[in-house]
């Protein structure tokens, strides 16, 4: 299928073929009939990447800090690595269309194969003829409302609900700056509940059309046409409500809302313009300043958005959705009227030239609609979740993975391809000799085409199954989010492949069960987990110096984890399990491979809250392992420090970047110090790579052995019920 992406480093345009998304559970798939240009934001983001890097970063100070931040904790290179690839991938554009539902995920039943729907999202309602959108992202279309005119359903939300926040009542008057795409809409839905409207925008042609759709007068903010009318209609003492919906960079939208708004009034933010808000004036009045948070309650929100769990209508009245359904309500029985504001329609394949034009100013628009062909493209099937809990056992089948003939390159099929898989694992395999990066499997299809042109995969698809099948692939790599691994692992193995699967390896006990389950079944224990840090070169040449001990040891292990940013998927505890039972397997991991055994109980407390845990693993020889997992801590602190004690000796860790070995010998005192600082954080993804290579390649054993695979999964599992219980958790020894 066709899809309209920007690269925002060069700022290229282009209509990219990408692979059909998935039907996922909870959504539908929807082939676009219409879809919608925002003048205003879309052309701003247009904008943006044609800038400078300097200019970039000037535009989003919010996320330069997210650099810095990265930088202290990962280094310059990786987050460099980070950032670039960012920058330099394919963004998709749009988020308002209207459409023909094409295929049901399981779930849903509130629309059917062939409904028509109006769908909003900047990840789901994008300007590509098919998109996956899930369940309060979309609202049936009413009868004989046009398509064309349903794909404003979105940014008719925006407008509606900062017409909310406004809280208009009867007879009021209101004063509109901006009168775009969205202040158009404002208007009418202003004028709709029996609010009296002035309009200002500097475009005499935008000020007529708002005229025609209701408002009473309006005029160029800069004369005296607009004060006149607002003294006019209000006696003298200013409007109840005004409504930002102008963009740039000037302060006067929000100066002349504090000259003609009446004592203590409602100053509404719907647009992104300056707010260098005057003191004096707004205090003076008393004035109400409130934003409009997008189409409305919901808006950002996971679980609402991507989970569908709605909001009890009793405490919420108006959600995204019920937004959604109301504008197209109001459009269908005529209150509301869109049909103007269309400047143009271009076909869809004609993208790049309509924004190039609407970039050069050589289309005014208000409204610009792509037209989508009608022909049919075969959707793909539904995935369906399905999780096995039979016992746990070693595998009774199967035979060893035979050595690969020589010169022979190892065919690598990735499953996700997020932050992690493409600045983390796929820079190292495609610079490696006797690799081939044969597939790349994503749910979304920008992602899958984002890899395999950046990374020169052979392939891209949304479609497992055929990569399951497809016997010349050698291994898959799990990369997927939390939830995802223990199932697709377990389809991996049963499909016979070598798998590597980023941490966790299961979220529950049941859902390691299920893994053993396929091991069993299959006969097939070609497995790796991404426990990387067993293989950093300063901690493996640390543990060497360390040399072997004697007695019992004690292992102190700080990670200064910090607070997760708001919106982070780490977040989604219902779906994704706590953020120690995704992450902590990277440290039970580290601290049984320096005390060389696996743990036989945990004992786990946290503070109120659970923000910050102590994890205590006892092992077989008595030896003990400390992990204080904080988030509470200073985020210019290391993230990582280890003390490794034993047998007159001490190991020191620093955030990979630095190590030490303290040793009493019968001669005096030894000290090992790492003789300089690494070019970057090394944390072992480069050497764990090249470890499971070589066994997929030779058939040789995997890097680590299943048991202990096995027992620091059940370790990190067992912190929860540790937290629950509040007493140590007696670990079965693996067989």
């Amino acid at each position: 299928m066709k899809q309209v992406v920007q690269n925002y480093k060069s700022g290229e345009l282009a209509v990219l073929d990408v692979p059909v998304p998935g039907c996922k559970p909870g959504g539908v798939l929807v082939r676009s009939a219409f879809s919608l240009i925002s003048t205003g934001t879309e052309l701003m983001k247009v904008s943006e990447a044609g800038m400078s890097m300097l200019g970039k970063a000037r535009s989003r100070p919010d996320q330069v800090a997210k650099v810095m931040q990265s930088v202290a904790t990962n280094g310059v290179p990786a987050t460099y690595r980070k950032v670039m690839g960012k920058l330099d991938s394919y963004t998709p554009l749009g988020y308002s269309l209207c459409g023909v539902v094409e295929q049901v995920g399981t779930g849903i039943d509130d629309v059917k194969v062939g409904d028509l729907v109006a769908c909003a999202g900047n990840e789901h309602a994008l300007h590509a003829e098919l998109n996956w959108v899930p369940k309060n992202l979309y609202a049936p279309v009413p009868d004989g409302l046009a398509p064309r005119h349903a794909a404003f359903g979105t940014v008719g939300s925006i407008a509606m609900q900062g017409v909310r926040q406004g809280e208009p009542q009867l007879g009021e008057v209101a004063l509109v700056i901006g009168l775009g795409l969205i202040g158009q809409l404002v208007v009418q839905l202003l004028a709709a509940a029996g609010v009296r409207v002035v309009g200002a925008d500097p475009d005499p042609v935008r000020c007529e059309l708002a005229e025609r759709l209701g408002a009473a007068a309006c005029g160029d903010p800069a004369s005296a046409a607009v004060e006149a009318a607002v003294a006019e209609l209000t006696d003298g003492h200013g409007v109840d409500q005004v409504y930002l919906a102008a963009g740039g960079g000037s302060n006067q939208p929000v100066e002349l809302a504090a000259r003609l708004c009446r004592d203590r009034g409602r100053v509404v933010d719907i647009g992104k313009c300056r707010l260098d808000l005057p003191w004096n004036a707004y205090y003076e009045k008393e004035l109400d300043v409130r934003f409009s948070r997008s189409y409305g309650p919901g808006r950002y929100d996971p679980e609402y958005e991507l989970e569908g769990r709605d909001y009890p209508i009793g405490y919420v009245r108006w959600t995204e959705r019920r937004n959604l359904a109301c504008f197209l309500d109001l459009v269908a029985r005529g209150s509301v009227d869109v049909e103007p504001l269309v400047s143009h329609i271009a076909d869809f394949d004609d993208a790049v030239e309509t924004y190039q034009r609407l970039k050069d100013g050589e289309l005014k628009a208000v409204a610009v609609l792509f037209r989508y062909p009608e022909q049919k493209e075969e959707a793909g099937e539904a995935q369906a979740p399905a999780v096995a809990v039979p016992a746990v056992k070693r595998p009774t089948g199967g035979a060893p993975t035979p050595a690969r003939p020589a010169k022979t390159p190892v065919r690598l099929a990735f499953v996700g391809a997020g932050n992690y898989a493409t600045s983390m694992l796929l820079p190292h395999l495609a610079q490696r000799d006797g690799v081939e990066l044969s597939t790349v499997v994503t749910t979304t299809a920008l992602s899958a085409a984002n890899a395999q042109r950046k990374f020169g995969f052979a392939e891209a698809t949304t479609d497992l199954d055929a990569v399951l099948g497809d016997t010349s692939i050698d291994a898959v790599f799990v990369v997927t989010r939390h939830s995802s691994h223990a199932e697709l692992t377990r389809k991996a193995l049963l499909a016979g492949k070598t798998v590597f699967v980023e941490k966790p390896l299961a979220l529950t006990e049941d859902e390691l069960a299920g893994v053993l389950a396929a091991v069993e079944e299959s006969g097939n224990d070609r497995l790796q987990v991404g426990f990387n840090r067993r293989f950093a070169p300063l901690l493996q040449e640390a543990r060497k110096r360390f040399g072997a001990r004697t007695g019992p040891a004690s292992l102190r292990y700080l990670v200064n984890a910090g607070r997760l940013g708001h919106g982070s998927w780490y977040l989604q505890q219902g779906t994704e399990g706590s953020r120690f039972a995704g992450e902590g397997g990277h440290f039970v991991d580290t601290a049984s491979w320096l005390l060389e055994a696996d743990p036989v109980s945990v004992y786990a407390v946290a503070t109120s809250g659970n923000e910050d845990l102590q994890v205590v693993l006892r092992y077989p020889d008595g030896s003990t392992a400390t992990i204080s997992y904080v988030t509470t801590g200073a985020a210019g602190f290391p993230k990582e420090t280890l003390d490794l004690i034993a047998d007159g000796k001490v190991l020191r860790l620093d955030d990979f970047v630095r190590a030490s070995v303290f040793v009493d010998g019968g001669v005096g005192r030894k000290r090992w110090v790492s003789s300089r600082l690494p070019k970057a954080r090394d944390k072992g993804q480069s050497a764990e790579l090249a470890a499971f290579i070589k066994a997929v390649r030779t058939g040789g054993p995997m890097p680590v052995p299943l048991e202990s695979l096995v027992a620091t999964t059940s370790a990190t599992l067992a912190v929860q019920a540790g937290l629950v219980g509040g007493a140590p958790v007696t670990l079965a020894r693996a067989r």
